[in-house]
């Protein structure tokens, strides 16, 4: 009997895109350049949180943003409109963006007068928490319509993030989400994790996820 080889192809392709996210890393810690990568289910408002923030920060500091997207342009097009230098990635049906992408996208983007970049990841759960880009930090964002339920049926995402952001908070009267609960168990999976509750609408807690990328943004010029 012949003897059977087995060949790893995804743990293959995963230690490459970790190669490829440390050289990303190395280069915007050299231009002192922060990354955020911001994951997300469709509709839970990465879009709405990204131009929050361009609305609070882009008088004083320099952002960029990278749209992941299976097909459309629509979510880059708000983007620029904000006067923010917005490279799009259209995936052609990848769920996740990946550290080779990005550094295409980096490639198209002048570091030397960046401060931040964020990388809007294609809206999804799983793959996204997979995959290292090559950000600084992740931010995965829940929205309370999604249900208090996520951390139980999808892990790794939580595990994997820095901050967990809860959106979409004006929704919680009347609504059955149980916020003690989430707190809990995303803090069973990861007791690292900070957790900002807000709105994008009203603006409630804007100012407390203001703060932390700030604090990223210094703490990358210092280093």
């Amino acid at each position: 009997m012949a003897e059977v080889r087995l060949i790893d192809v995804r743990e293959e392709i995963l230690a490459e895109n970790r190669q490829e996210a440390g050289d990303i890393r190395a280069r915007l810690e050299r231009h002192g350049v922060f990354m955020l990568n911001l994951m997300s289910s469709p509709g839970s408002g990465k879009t709405s949180l990204i131009l929050r923030t361009i609305g609070e920060l882009k008088k004083t500091v320099r952002i960029a943003v990278i749209e992941g997207d299976i097909d459309a342009m629509v979510d880059a097009e708000r983007v620029a409109r904000e006067g923010i230098p917005a490279v799009q990635i259209r995936t052609g049906g990848a769920c996740h963006l990946d550290a080779p992408m990005i550094a295409a996208a980096l490639r198209e983007l002048d570091l030397a007068v960046l401060d931040c970049i964020i990388i809007e990841n294609v809206g999804n759960l799983v793959c996204p928490a997979e995959f290292d880009t090559g950000a600084a930090r992740r931010a995965v964002i829940l929205s309370v319509p999604e249900g208090d339920d996520k951390p139980l049926k999808y892990p790794l995402i939580f595990s994997v993030s820095d901050l967990l952001v809860i959106n979409k908070i004006d929704y919680l009267e009347g609504s059955d989400f149980d916020l003690d609960a989430l707190r809990e168990r995303a803090l069973r999976l990861n007791p690292r994790i900070r957790i900002l509750p807000l709105s994008c609408r009203t603006g409630e807690g804007i100012s407390p996820w203001i703060d932390w990328l700030r604090g990223e943004i210094e703490n990358v010029r210092r280093t």
